[in-house]
């Protein structure tokens, strides 16, 4: 599994240190470094059954720039918001956690992160 985070939020170090703990074998993606590109947030966002605004920190100073606030949320803006995500990463949510089995999901409470880890073969984390 990967998990993209940002070393300075402390749902990403919750959420690291879960996983630490639970022993699961991740590799950690410093998205705000290694920016993802827009193919690999449309990848993401299929895995996480999302739209991209549902993954935009709206409340970000970058977004208010942007008026993000007032852009569509339709599939003709999908584009416009899967480019300001890749322009702009400190507006992706975090974390995200790709589980094993092809999904992935925002793991923002331990709830989330041990769900991630239920989704990977021979996982020891029990189910809640």
């Amino acid at each position: 599994m990967e998990i993209w985070i940002n070393p300075a939020c402390s749902k990403c170090r919750s959420a690291i240190g879960l996983l630490d703990a639970e022993g699961a074998e991740y590799t950690v993606r410093r998205y705000l470094e290694d920016v993802p590109t827009a193919d690999e947030i449309r990848a993401v966002l299929d895995r996480l059954g999302l739209e991209p605004w549902d993954i935009t920190r709206t409340g970000e100073a970058d977004a208010k720039e942007l008026g993000i606030g007032e852009w569509a949320r339709d599939a003709g803006s999908r584009e416009r918001w899967i480019a300001a995500l890749s322009e702009h990463p400190k507006l992706i949510q975090r974390p995200i956690i790709t589980a094993d089995d092809g999904t992935a999901l925002v793991g923002r409470t331990e709830e989330a992160v041990r769900e991630a880890l239920s989704r990977g073969p021979g996982s020891s984390s029990t189910a809640l």
